[in-house]
């Protein structure tokens, strides 16, 4: 199982990033898939999930309404567009894979997650 997330960098506060992290290894879509995020001096943070199918996603409520994410089973792609940037959105972001077992559609809870991409930077600075 690999998880690659790519696509941060430095953004002005009220900007745009799309992150993406590319999967391989496993069967893509029978996954949950999530993105994390932390920050220096803080501990991992929920930022938003998505179904096996795709169907379905739920965002931390610090991102709702700015953030959309959302995959490409065909290409074994998940997605994070990020808009209206803050400098409270500094992170590094990881992405995240959660085997759906037929229980819960989506997981907020990175103790759910058995496999973890590297993290890409994304730092909101003017």
């Amino acid at each position: 199982v690999q998880l690659q997330a790519f696509g941060g960098g430095l953004v002005q506060p009220g900007g745009s990033l799309r992150l993406s992290c590319a999967a391989s290894g496993f069967t893509f879509s029978r996954y949950i898939m999530g993105w994390f995020r932390q920050s220096p001096g803080n501990s991992l943070e929920f930022v938003s999930t998505i179904s096996a199918s795709g169907d379905s996603a739920d965002y931390a409520d610090s991102v709702k309404g700015r953030f959309n994410i959302y995959r490409d089973n065909a290409k074994n792609m998940v997605y994070l567009q990020m808009n209206s940037l803050k400098p409270e959105d500094t992170a590094v972001y990881f992405c995240a894979a959660k085997w759906y077992n037929g229980v819960s559609i989506y997981a907020a809870r990175s103790s759910e997650y058995g496999h973890w991409g590297q993290g890409t930077q994304v730092t909101v600075s003017s």
